[in-house]
């Protein structure tokens, strides 16, 4: 799956659950700026 793809993907469900990034980070382990990173696709590792 291509950064793009997996950002859109991140981007999506957390919208649907109503989740800022920091939520969704903090639920995961990772920062927030992690989290807008994968959803613009700069990177995801």
């Amino acid at each position: 799956m291509d950064s793009k793809v997996f950002g859109q993907f991140v981007a999506k469900i957390r919208k649907e659950r109503g989740m800022t990034q920091a939520e969704l980070g903090e639920l995961i382990g990772v920062t927030d700026k992690a989290i807008s990173r994968w959803e613009r696709g700069v990177s995801h590792s």
